[in-house]
């Protein structure tokens, strides 16, 4: 082989190199693949757009998902009489939101259910806002056990994103939730 071939076939190798990358890329995308990040909660699969929930504050104002100000919603899905566990799970919730600093205000808590009563509840409505909705769009992801409590986080265009089931992790919860507000 003279010089000038070898030069050639290293040069389309050297093409192939770079290219290879790309033609796998564009190949496992054409195929429907998505890349998942390690996630501690469970997709929502179709996500759900929950801009069209009717939902009413305790004040009585509406309450909108969607929202310009790149703002997520995390909605505690409450399972019948949230008493003491329940309210464990969501003050470290309330905790998670705290550790993200100046990001906080990037986090809105949304209870949506009867509102947890008795004494360890005090103060509860000034961390959580509770709401009530006639809507059975995320009834299928309420924790259904007693004292028990399950969350949906909602991207700022309104959209169910992630589902986090009774008994979710709050630590796995809190690195979520840092990786979507920051």
């Amino acid at each position: 082989m003279d010089l000038r071939n070898r030069r050639r076939l290293q040069a389309g190798f050297i093409v192939a190199i770079f290219l290879l990358p790309i033609v796998v890329m564009l190949g496992m995308t054409l195929a429907g693949w998505v890349p998942h990040g390690r996630s501690y909660g469970a997709r929502i699969v179709p996500e759900r757009d929950l801009t069209g929930m009717p939902v009413s504050l305790a004040d009585g104002k509406p309450f909108a998902f969607g929202n310009q100000e790149a703002v997520w919603t995390l909605v505690a899905l409450p399972g019948p009489d949230c008493a003491e566990h329940c309210l464990r799970q969501l003050d470290l919730v309330h905790r998670a939101q705290i550790t993200l600093g100046q990001h906080a205000d990037k986090l809105r808590l949304l209870y949506l259910g009867t509102p947890p009563t008795g004494h360890a509840a005090r103060g509860f409505d000034r961390v959580w806002a509770l709401a009530n909705t006639p809507s059975d769009a995320l009834e299928d992801l309420r924790a259904d056990a007693r004292d028990s409590v399950s969350a949906v986080l909602v991207t700022p265009a309104g959209k169910a994103l992630t589902h986090y089931a009774a008994n979710f992790d709050a630590a796995g919860l809190r690195e979520d939730l840092n990786k979507v507000v920051h």
